[in-house]
């Protein structure tokens, strides 16, 4: 027991400033990585790797075989190069959160406050009036992040954003139904647009199993770009909104209202992101998302 507490008590000794420094960086990277992570398929193909690579180091340290130790130790350089390969979307995510932390939080829809105004409460009336018709939707209000590629895969519409469009764009059977609406400032971009899907287990790991395309599309949406995705379940009419792989569901108007306010505010008074709000998006929520 003395020759542990003297051991302990020597490490602390050789602890300095930079080597607290040089560790907190280490952990911040580790964090950064497996919280960029979260909820997705890498982090299974994570933990298989760890799991190998540790019981590869256990069998060659305690059991001495030579042609294994010498496979073992001519592989684990390639599974390394292989990392980026299999993480590709992932580490790229990552990247574009951070391009987008060192920007000023600026809002897509540039007009005045009026004009902003508007477009939030079409949006969410429509959302409302879908919901009690029970009619499935797909809203995708872009932010920072261009959505060009996928307004391309729809039909150009180019229209001032009101109630009556989305309800008529939603209504079922006609031909833009399918598929989402992109809305970028004040305008109706295109309509029956195809949108990525999600990877992620979230919606496998969801109690109810209601949630099928539109919402995977929504919440993929919001894992590949920074657009709050609103969607309107078909099945129930709840309303839900997706940002930043993470949904919020059954929403009423005037929480979403409240929402889409917050996330679309010209200037936030009294409050800035921080670097770590604008790379971790969820993890330091807004006082109206609480």
């Amino acid at each position: 027991m003395t020759e542990f507490l003297n051991n302990i008590f020597f490490i602390f000794q050789r602890i300095s400033w930079l080597s607290i420094l040089d560790i907190l960086l280490v952990t911040l990277i580790f964090f950064g990585l497996l919280y960029s992570l979260r909820d997705t398929q890498a982090m299974a193909l994570l933990r298989g790797m760890i799991l190998l690579v540790v019981a590869i180091i256990l069998l060659t340290s305690l059991v001495e075989l030579p042609a294994f130790s010498w496979v073992a130790q001519n592989s684990l350089p390639a599974l390394l190069l292989s990392v980026p390969v299999i993480f590709a979307p992932e580490i790229r995510r990552t990247l574009e959160r951070l391009g987008r932390a060192g920007t000023v939080w600026p809002v897509t829809i540039k007009s005045a406050d009026v004009t902003l105004g508007q477009t939030i409460h079409a949006v969410v009336s429509a959302a409302a009036r879908l919901s009690a018709r029970q009619h499935g939707a797909l809203i995708i209000l872009q932010r920072m992040d261009n959505l060009d590629e996928y307004i391309q895969t729809g039909v150009q519409m180019n229209a001032r954003v009101t109630p009556e469009i989305l309800l008529q764009i939603f209504y079922p059977n006609t031909p833009l139904h399918d598929g989402g609406v992109i809305i970028v400032g004040s305008q109706v971009a295109a309509a029956a647009c195809v949108m990525p899907l999600s990877a992620s287990g979230i919606l496998n790991r969801s109690p109810d199993r209601q949630m099928g395309l539109r919402h995977r599309a929504a919440l993929g949406t919001s894992e590949a770009s920074d657009a709050i995705t609103v969607v309107v379940s078909e099945e129930t009419g709840a309303i839900s909104i997706a940002h930043a792989g993470r949904m919020l569901r059954r929403l009423d108007p005037e929480r979403l209202e409240n929402i889409l306010t917050a996330f679309f505010r010209p200037h936030d008074e009294g409050h800035k992101a921080n670097i770590f709000e604008r790379f971790f998006p969820g993890l330091f929520p807004r006082k109206e998302d609480k």
